[in-house]
């Protein structure tokens, strides 16, 4: 049973802190539920863990959150530097609709459930905001280069940094969709269809399903561009290593020619 106070708002916490959690070594604990993984910590906390690597914590000061951090170290794989993360505050009201009301998130009661709902929510939250900052960088990085040939008619980069490009954007596509699944409801609708409702509102507010299909669309231009510009570089080495053909055979005669006039 949470010992959540009803009457005050809940603070909840989610973080993104690493590209995986090794969750094997908590799976052992006695949690409270298991899909997704959730636990108490801290003095009245509790901790839902997603596999792709964030965390979201309720009811939990920094301090705690700092702590428990410190405790999963070594589970977090290639633990991000500067973690995304984002709070919100909770509140009970049971004469509302589920859902965010004047910017907050009212909900009828602080069941593991329900917490396990908005933990969903949240988690693929910071997950998109870590990866809109990411592709951000990447199409600050590409529109110099078109600019560039349309203008100069030269690339200005070699093919190491477009096949980084190319490499990066199928990685960041392989992680939203092969890990997070961002647009796929939560398996718990499944055994609690009752909370389907409150989901969507949530997945409504947030846009992630909007928000899946705009970073979809960049990595696309991003690989594309890169993949364009990766050709036409291609292209210009093959046509120079054609003129050093030419070039040698035109010496080579001349050479010949010499000879022949000398003699």
């Amino acid at each position: 049973m949470l010992k959540f106070d009803t009457s005050k708002p809940l603070t909840a916490r989610a973080m993104y802190l690493g590209q995986r959690l090794d969750l094997r070594a908590l799976e052992k604990t006695q949690p409270l539920e298991t899909n997704p993984l959730t636990i108490t910590a801290g003095n009245n906390g509790i901790v839902v863990l997603f596999r792709y690597g964030v965390t979201v914590f309720f009811g939990m000061h920094s301090s705690e959150i700092m702590s428990f951090i410190n405790d999963i170290r070594t589970c977090i794989i290639l633990p991000y530097a500067e973690p995304e993360a984002e709070d919100e505050e909770l509140y009970v009201s049971t004469g509302e609709v589920e859902g965010i009301h004047n910017e907050r998130i009212r909900l009828h009661g602080f069941d593991v459930q329900r917490l396990q709902i908005i933990a969903d929510v949240l988690a693929k939250n910071v997950v998109l905001a870590h990866y809109e900052t990411d592709l951000n960088y990447y199409i600050d990085e590409i529109e110099p280069l078109a600019a560039k040939l349309g203008k100069q008619h030269t690339i200005g980069k070699g093919s190491k940094e477009l096949l980084r490009f190319i490499g990066d954007a199928l990685l960041i596509e392989g992680k939203m969709i092969g890990r997070v699944e961002a647009t796929e409801k939560p398996e718990l609708i499944w055994d609690y269809p009752e909370y389907e409702r409150l989901y969507m509102r949530l997945e409504d507010e947030y846009e992630l399903s909007e928000r899946q299909s705009a970073l979809e669309r960049k990595l696309s231009l991003i690989s594309k561009t890169a993949e364009t510009l990766l050709g036409i570089l291609q292209n210009q080495r093959s046509l120079r290593v054609e003129w050093y053909i030419v070039i040698l055979i035109v010496v080579e005669i001349v050479i010949t020619l010499t000879e022949k006039l000398v003699h």
